[in-house]
């Protein structure tokens, strides 16, 4: 289980992270991750970044990453090849002139066809870590999280015969777990979502959350503003043999 590298030049590295790699250590768990792949074929880049610093106390390299998917999300990541880069492209996701689009399964069927989730994001005391919407009157406290998104096919389940969408969400913010967060606050979770959707059934043949970012816009040092995509990963393929249309 491996990146696939789909750009690469002297500033950057694009790739299509698969589902059930982590991109850095927890600080908790031996396992591979996006951090030790780039370590062992690009160690140039053993000083790019900032290392992030466990709850234990250990510093975990995070050589040329810039942002995060969760484990089981798969999709396109960018990683800078050089500090400058590194602060060049880390400035875009800050001031949020990135664009990103994902495409998610969900459960049920959204009653319009596109609109806006525009909900604060906090951690609740859980175990495992997990983050909910705030309540009513802390809103103040808390940064804005943004998502757009889209109906793109609403459909039936073939085997049980539950409604579900695959549905295009446009982040405008970078919270944690926040398309996640905001379709289970929506009404509509991530099919196979084990952390938000808890005792729903995995349809569609998914065995991990049905999330993928497809989709990222950014400006590169060069000055090119470049659009990169991950091709939708097979269980996601798959996925549409096992339902039936509804338009």
């Amino acid at each position: 289980m491996e990146p696939t590298v789909l750009y690469e030049d002297a500033d950057v590295l694009v790739i299509d992270k698969p589902a059930g790699l982590i991109v850095h250590s927890d600080g908790r768990t031996d396992e591979p991750s996006v951090a030790e792949w780039v370590l062992d074929r690009y160690p140039a880049l053993a000083s790019v970044g900032e290392p992030w610093e466990s709850p234990q106390g250990e510093r975990v390299p995070r050589p040329g990453i810039v942002h995060r998917l969760d484990r089981d999300t798969s999709g396109v990541m960018i990683l800078a090849k050089t500090q400058e880069t590194y602060v060049f492209l880390k400035e875009q996701f800050q001031s949020r002139t990135t664009q990103k689009s994902y495409r998610a399964f969900v459960y049920g069927h959204p009653r319009a066809d596109q609109g806006t989730i525009e909900a604060e994001i906090v951690r609740i005391r859980a175990v495992p870590p997990r983050w909910g919407v705030a309540r009513a009157g802390e809103g103040k406290k808390h940064r804005a999280a943004v998502t757009d998104w889209r109906v793109l096919t609403r459909a039936v389940d073939r085997e049980t015969g539950e409604k579900v969408a695959l549905m295009e969400a446009l982040p405008k913010t970078g919270r944690t777990h926040q398309i996640r967060v905001h379709f289970k606050h929506f009404g509509h979770p991530v099919v196979c979502d084990k952390l938000y959707a808890k005792g729903k059934p995995c349809l569609l043949g998914f065995s991990r959350q049905a999330l993928h970012a497809f989709s990222l816009a950014i400006d590169l040092p060069s000055g090119e503003r470049r659009t990169f995509e991950a091709p939708l990963p097979g269980d996601f393929v798959a996925a549409q043999s096992h339902f039936l249309g509804e338009g």
